[in-house]
């Protein structure tokens, strides 16, 4: 299979988003969708990323289990099974170029809301609730719920492997719905198929890395630079 320049850009960010998947639970698709939907188009960066992270979560999933919180992990997935449903139907309908917009700016919000907050500010019951459902939403649209996610877990999740010991399982069971309805709109095909194969070279390599790294990186300071990277990912898509 002969890859032209913007595939194999797309295997590097492959790479990249799955080492940090592996490392922390989440981000890795948020950070990759921007400049994935550039280099290959929206259709195609939502299926094969999905079919990444379906894969890297089920091996970080399957290596901490002990550590999964299984009362919220039930929690977060029926509200986010609930987002996505809308966020699939609003994607079916509404201008892709609008969506797009929308996310860069949820992107930005996140990042700088993270960058700006001096203190913990508690969140009632309902909102973390509307947070998990526009999460799913987002996710539904662009795979990309974590940004919301990770606002509700960094709140109910205090140890970092619970963090992401439970995070992980849920993009596993989101993901494969995602992909159910994928085969569904017929964008795992003779385009998307020959792709997901190639990529799970970079996958592996970045699972491996990432889950190495884990041990090692210091999470807070790992954070700070996701969120600058998130900063930086909606930005540039604003400006597209």
């Amino acid at each position: 299979m002969a890859l032209s320049l913007n595939e194999i850009l797309f295997l590097v960010v492959v790479f990249l988003a799955n080492t940090i998947e592996s490392m922390t639970g989440f981000a890795g698709t948020l950070l990759a969708m921007p400049a994935s939907m550039q280099l290959i188009g929206v259709d195609e960066a939502k299926t094969v990323l999905n079919m990444m992270s379906l894969i890297c979560c089920l091996w970080v999933a399957i290596g901490t289990y002990k550590h999964t919180n299984w009362k919220e992990l039930m929690k977060i997935t029926i509200f986010m099974l609930v987002g996505m449903a809308i966020g699939i139907m609003l994607f079916d309908y509404a201008p892709t170029t609008i969506l797009l917009k929308v996310y860069a700016v949820l992107i930005i919000a996140v990042a700088l809301q993270k960058f700006l907050q001096k203190k913990v500010i508690p969140i009632p019951e309902i909102g973390l609730i509307i947070i998990l459902i526009m999460a799913g939403a987002i996710h539904g649209m662009f795979l990309s719920g974590g940004s919301l996610l990770v606002i509700y877990a960094a709140t109910v999740l205090k140890d970092k492997k619970e963090f992401r010991a439970t995070l992980a399982p849920l993009w596993v069971i989101l993901d494969s719905f995602m992909f159910v309805n994928q085969i569904r709109l017929g964008h795992v095909n003779e385009t998307t198929i020959p792709l997901i194969l190639i990529a799970l070279i970079p996958l592996i390599a970045g699972i491996i890395l990432g889950v190495k790294l884990f041990t090692k990186i210091n999470q807070k300071n790992f954070l700070t630079l996701t969120y600058i990277l998130l900063l930086i990912s909606g930005v540039s898509l604003l400006l597209k």
